[in-house]
Protein backbone atom coordinates (compact mmCIF):
# COMPACT_ATOMS: atom_id res chain seq x y z
CA UNK A 1 0.00 0.00 0.00
CA UNK A 2 2.62 2.57 1.10
CA UNK A 3 5.88 3.50 -0.57
CA UNK A 4 8.45 4.61 2.03
CA UNK A 5 11.68 6.55 1.59
CA UNK A 6 14.21 6.61 4.44
CA UNK A 7 17.32 8.79 4.83
CA UNK A 8 20.76 7.60 3.78
CA UNK A 9 23.88 8.91 5.48
CA UNK A 10 24.24 10.11 9.06
CA UNK A 11 20.66 9.19 10.02
CA UNK A 12 20.62 5.84 8.24
CA UNK A 13 21.75 3.49 11.01
CA UNK A 14 19.58 5.11 13.68
CA UNK A 15 16.56 5.13 11.37
CA UNK A 16 16.88 1.42 10.61
CA UNK A 17 17.26 0.69 14.33
CA UNK A 18 14.09 2.66 15.09
CA UNK A 19 12.11 0.72 12.50
CA UNK A 20 13.40 -2.55 13.93
CA UNK A 21 12.36 -1.48 17.44
CA UNK A 22 8.92 -0.64 16.03
CA UNK A 23 8.62 -4.19 14.57
CA UNK A 24 9.05 -2.78 11.08
CA UNK A 25 12.48 -4.25 10.38
CA UNK A 26 14.00 -3.09 7.09
CA UNK A 27 15.62 -5.81 4.98
CA UNK A 28 18.03 -5.25 2.08
CA UNK A 29 20.60 -7.33 0.24
CA UNK A 30 23.57 -5.23 1.39
CA UNK A 31 24.40 -2.09 3.35
CA UNK A 32 24.84 -0.12 0.12
CA UNK A 33 21.58 -1.23 -1.49
CA UNK A 34 19.13 1.60 -2.12
CA UNK A 35 16.19 -0.80 -2.35
CA UNK A 36 14.75 -2.47 0.73
CA UNK A 37 11.61 -4.10 2.04
CA UNK A 38 9.53 -4.36 5.21
CA UNK A 39 7.50 -7.49 5.91
CA UNK A 40 4.30 -5.63 6.66
CA UNK A 41 1.06 -5.58 4.63
CA UNK A 42 0.97 -1.78 4.85
CA UNK A 43 4.34 -1.34 3.11
CA UNK A 44 4.83 -2.12 -0.58
CA UNK A 45 8.24 -0.58 -1.25
CA UNK A 46 11.15 0.99 0.63
CA UNK A 47 13.99 3.12 -0.74
CA UNK A 48 16.95 4.63 1.07
CA UNK A 49 17.99 7.97 -0.44
CA UNK A 50 19.69 11.22 0.52
CA UNK A 51 17.55 13.32 2.93
CA UNK A 52 18.06 16.38 0.70
CA UNK A 53 16.01 14.70 -2.04
CA UNK A 54 13.27 13.17 0.08
CA UNK A 55 10.93 16.19 0.50
CA UNK A 56 10.66 16.74 -3.23
CA UNK A 57 10.07 13.07 -4.01
CA UNK A 58 7.36 12.82 -1.34
CA UNK A 59 5.70 16.06 -2.50
CA UNK A 60 5.62 14.76 -6.07
CA UNK A 61 3.97 11.52 -4.94
CA UNK A 62 6.88 9.26 -5.90
CA UNK A 63 6.74 8.09 -2.27
CA UNK A 64 3.87 8.21 0.19
CA UNK A 65 5.87 8.60 3.42
CA UNK A 66 9.42 9.69 4.20
CA UNK A 67 11.80 10.80 6.90
CA UNK A 68 13.89 13.94 6.49
CA UNK A 69 14.80 17.19 8.24
CA UNK A 70 12.75 20.35 8.43
CA UNK A 71 15.80 22.14 6.97
CA UNK A 72 15.49 20.21 3.70
CA UNK A 73 11.72 20.59 3.62
CA UNK A 74 12.18 24.34 3.87
CA UNK A 75 15.09 24.44 1.43
CA UNK A 76 13.16 22.62 -1.27
CA UNK A 77 9.88 24.39 -0.52
CA UNK A 78 8.22 20.99 -0.79
CA UNK A 79 4.48 20.75 -0.18
CA UNK A 80 4.29 17.83 2.26
CA UNK A 81 2.19 16.85 5.27
CA UNK A 82 4.16 16.85 8.54
CA UNK A 83 2.99 13.82 10.52
CA UNK A 84 5.26 14.05 13.57
CA UNK A 85 8.74 14.92 14.79
CA UNK A 86 11.03 11.96 15.51
CA UNK A 87 13.78 12.33 18.11
CA UNK A 88 15.45 8.95 17.81
CA UNK A 89 19.23 9.29 17.75
CA UNK A 90 22.07 11.44 19.01
CA UNK A 91 21.73 13.42 15.79
CA UNK A 92 17.99 13.93 16.28
CA UNK A 93 17.69 14.10 20.07
CA UNK A 94 17.82 17.86 19.88
CA UNK A 95 17.15 20.12 16.91
CA UNK A 96 19.86 21.46 14.67
CA UNK A 97 19.91 25.16 13.98
CA UNK A 98 20.49 26.78 10.63
CA UNK A 99 22.36 29.95 11.54
CA UNK A 100 23.84 33.03 9.96
CA UNK A 101 27.47 33.51 10.99
CA UNK A 102 30.13 36.11 10.28
CA UNK A 103 33.80 36.51 11.17
CA UNK A 104 34.33 36.86 14.91
CA UNK A 105 35.73 40.37 14.46
CA UNK A 106 32.90 41.55 12.21
CA UNK A 107 31.02 44.60 13.54
CA UNK A 108 27.68 43.04 12.51
CA UNK A 109 25.44 42.13 15.45
CA UNK A 110 22.45 41.04 13.38
CA UNK A 111 21.34 40.46 9.82
CA UNK A 112 20.23 44.08 9.55
CA UNK A 113 23.85 45.20 9.96
CA UNK A 114 24.98 43.42 6.79
CA UNK A 115 25.44 45.61 3.72
CA UNK A 116 23.68 45.22 0.37
CA UNK A 117 25.58 42.82 -1.84
CA UNK A 118 26.89 40.79 1.11
CA UNK A 119 28.47 37.53 -0.11
CA UNK A 120 26.83 34.54 1.57
CA UNK A 121 27.85 30.92 1.01
CA UNK A 122 25.64 28.05 2.12
CA UNK A 123 24.40 24.53 1.44
CA UNK A 124 20.88 26.00 1.64
CA UNK A 125 20.78 28.55 -1.20
CA UNK A 126 16.99 28.71 -1.63
CA UNK A 127 16.30 28.97 2.09
CA UNK A 128 18.99 31.66 2.37
CA UNK A 129 17.68 33.68 -0.59
CA UNK A 130 14.19 33.71 0.91
CA UNK A 131 15.57 34.66 4.31
CA UNK A 132 17.49 37.69 3.00
CA UNK A 133 14.59 38.70 0.75
CA UNK A 134 12.27 38.66 3.76
CA UNK A 135 14.76 40.90 5.59
CA UNK A 136 14.92 43.29 2.62
CA UNK A 137 18.66 42.81 2.12
CA UNK A 138 20.15 42.20 -1.33
CA UNK A 139 22.62 39.35 -0.94
CA UNK A 140 24.84 37.39 -3.32
CA UNK A 141 24.01 33.83 -2.28
CA UNK A 142 26.26 31.04 -3.54
CA UNK A 143 25.94 27.28 -3.14
CA UNK A 144 28.68 25.74 -1.01
CA UNK A 145 29.69 22.11 -1.49
CA UNK A 146 31.29 21.81 1.93
CA UNK A 147 33.85 23.41 4.26
CA UNK A 148 31.52 26.41 4.26
CA UNK A 149 32.90 27.90 7.46
CA UNK A 150 36.39 28.09 5.89
CA UNK A 151 35.26 30.58 3.24
CA UNK A 152 35.05 33.61 5.52
CA UNK A 153 36.45 36.21 5.03
CA UNK A 154 38.30 35.67 1.73
CA UNK A 155 35.54 34.06 -0.34
CA UNK A 156 32.42 34.99 1.65
CA UNK A 157 31.38 37.70 4.08
CA UNK A 158 28.94 35.41 5.88
CA UNK A 159 27.71 31.82 5.87
CA UNK A 160 24.41 30.10 6.56
CA UNK A 161 25.31 26.79 8.15
CA UNK A 162 23.92 24.11 10.45
CA UNK A 163 25.07 23.75 14.04
CA UNK A 164 24.02 22.14 17.30
CA UNK A 165 26.14 24.03 19.79
CA UNK A 166 28.04 26.55 17.65
CA UNK A 167 31.34 25.06 18.82
CA UNK A 168 32.63 24.20 15.34
CA UNK A 169 31.78 27.64 14.03
CA UNK A 170 33.58 29.32 16.91
CA UNK A 171 36.58 27.08 16.33
CA UNK A 172 36.62 28.30 12.71
CA UNK A 173 36.70 31.92 13.89
CA UNK A 174 33.04 32.65 13.22
CA UNK A 175 30.29 34.18 15.33
CA UNK A 176 26.57 33.41 15.05
CA UNK A 177 24.43 36.53 14.67
CA UNK A 178 21.02 35.06 13.72
CA UNK A 179 19.13 31.77 13.86
CA UNK A 180 17.52 31.25 10.47
CA UNK A 181 15.67 28.00 11.21
CA UNK A 182 15.30 25.37 13.92
CA UNK A 183 15.12 21.93 12.34
CA UNK A 184 13.89 18.58 13.68
CA UNK A 185 13.78 15.25 11.89
CA UNK A 186 10.22 14.65 10.70
CA UNK A 187 7.96 11.92 9.38
CA UNK A 188 6.28 13.43 6.32
CA UNK A 189 3.61 12.34 3.86
CA UNK A 190 2.56 13.07 0.31
CA UNK A 191 -0.58 15.26 0.29
CA UNK A 192 -2.14 13.00 -2.35
CA UNK A 193 -1.48 9.85 -0.32
CA UNK A 194 -2.61 11.51 2.90
CA UNK A 195 -5.93 12.35 1.25
CA UNK A 196 -6.54 8.63 0.61
CA UNK A 197 -8.38 7.28 3.70
CA UNK A 198 -6.81 3.82 3.51
CA UNK A 199 -3.30 5.18 3.09
CA UNK A 200 -3.83 7.73 5.84
CA UNK A 201 -4.90 4.98 8.23
CA UNK A 202 -1.80 2.96 7.33
CA UNK A 203 0.39 6.03 7.90
CA UNK A 204 -1.17 6.67 11.29
CA UNK A 205 -0.65 3.05 12.32
CA UNK A 206 3.02 3.16 11.33
CA UNK A 207 3.40 6.48 13.14
CA UNK A 208 1.90 4.87 16.27
CA UNK A 209 4.47 2.06 16.13
CA UNK A 210 7.39 4.45 15.64
CA UNK A 211 6.38 6.89 18.38
CA UNK A 212 5.50 4.00 20.71
CA UNK A 213 8.98 2.55 20.27
CA UNK A 214 10.52 5.96 20.93
CA UNK A 215 8.40 6.52 24.03
CA UNK A 216 9.60 3.21 25.46
CA UNK A 217 13.28 4.02 25.04
CA UNK A 218 15.03 4.62 28.32
CA UNK A 219 12.08 3.26 30.33
CA UNK A 220 11.41 0.00 32.15
CA UNK A 221 8.43 -1.60 33.86
CA UNK A 222 8.88 -2.27 37.54
CA UNK A 223 6.62 -4.65 39.50
CA UNK A 224 6.68 -5.33 43.23
CA UNK A 225 4.69 -6.48 46.24
CA UNK A 226 4.27 -4.48 49.42
CA UNK A 227 2.35 -4.75 52.70
CA UNK A 228 -0.46 -2.34 53.49
CA UNK A 229 1.67 -0.66 56.17
CA UNK A 230 4.41 0.25 53.68
CA UNK A 231 2.26 1.01 50.64
CA UNK A 232 2.23 4.81 50.97
CA UNK A 233 6.01 4.98 51.45
CA UNK A 234 6.61 2.82 48.36
CA UNK A 235 4.17 4.82 46.21
CA UNK A 236 5.90 8.04 47.24
CA UNK A 237 9.18 6.73 45.79
CA UNK A 238 7.78 5.85 42.37
CA UNK A 239 8.29 8.48 39.62
CA UNK A 240 5.34 7.11 37.64
CA UNK A 241 4.72 7.74 33.95
CA UNK A 242 1.15 8.34 35.10
CA UNK A 243 -0.27 6.84 38.28
CA UNK A 244 1.05 3.44 39.39
CA UNK A 245 -1.27 0.46 39.12
CA UNK A 246 -2.07 -0.93 42.59
CA UNK A 247 -3.95 -4.24 43.05
CA UNK A 248 -4.77 -5.96 46.32
CA UNK A 249 -3.37 -9.48 46.54
CA UNK A 250 -5.94 -12.22 47.07
CA UNK A 251 -6.37 -13.34 50.67
CA UNK A 252 -3.61 -11.11 51.96
CA UNK A 253 -3.22 -7.64 53.47
CA UNK A 254 -0.73 -6.71 50.74
CA UNK A 255 -0.65 -5.15 47.28
CA UNK A 256 0.94 -5.64 43.87
CA UNK A 257 2.28 -2.42 42.39
CA UNK A 258 3.55 -1.76 38.87
CA UNK A 259 4.59 1.34 36.99
CA UNK A 260 6.92 2.64 34.29
CA UNK A 261 10.09 4.45 35.35
CA UNK A 262 13.20 5.84 33.69
CA UNK A 263 15.95 3.26 33.28
CA UNK A 264 18.47 5.85 34.47
CA UNK A 265 16.77 5.96 37.89
CA UNK A 266 16.45 2.24 38.50
CA UNK A 267 19.82 1.70 40.20
CA UNK A 268 18.82 4.15 42.96
CA UNK A 269 15.15 3.22 43.02
CA UNK A 270 15.33 -0.55 43.58
CA UNK A 271 17.44 -0.42 46.78
CA UNK A 272 15.24 2.39 48.11
CA UNK A 273 12.09 0.37 47.43
CA UNK A 274 13.55 -2.63 49.23
CA UNK A 275 14.41 -0.49 52.24
CA UNK A 276 10.78 0.71 52.32
CA UNK A 277 9.50 -2.85 52.53
CA UNK A 278 8.93 -3.77 48.88
CA UNK A 279 9.46 -7.44 47.98
CA UNK A 280 9.40 -9.49 44.79
CA UNK A 281 10.78 -6.55 42.80
CA UNK A 282 10.94 -7.26 39.06
CA UNK A 283 12.39 -5.02 36.36
CA UNK A 284 11.14 -5.68 32.81
CA UNK A 285 12.12 -4.13 29.46
CA UNK A 286 9.46 -2.28 27.44
CA UNK A 287 9.16 -2.42 23.66
CA UNK A 288 6.49 0.24 23.13
CA UNK A 289 4.39 2.74 25.04
CA UNK A 290 1.29 3.89 23.18
CA UNK A 291 -0.88 6.64 24.64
Amino acid sequence: MLKLVLPKGSLEEATLRLFEDADLAVTRSSEVDYRASIEDPRVDDVRILRPQEIPRYVAEGLFDVGITGRDWITETGADVVALTELHYSKATARPIQVVLAVAADSPAQGVGDLPAGVRVHTEYPELTKRYFADKGIAAEVSLSYGATEAKVPDIADAVVEITETGRALRAAGLRVIETVLVSHTELIASPAAYADPKKRTAMEEIQTLLTGALEARGRVLIKLNVDQANLDAVIALLPALKSPTVSQLFGDDAYAVETVVAKSEINILIPALKQCGATGIIELPISKIVH
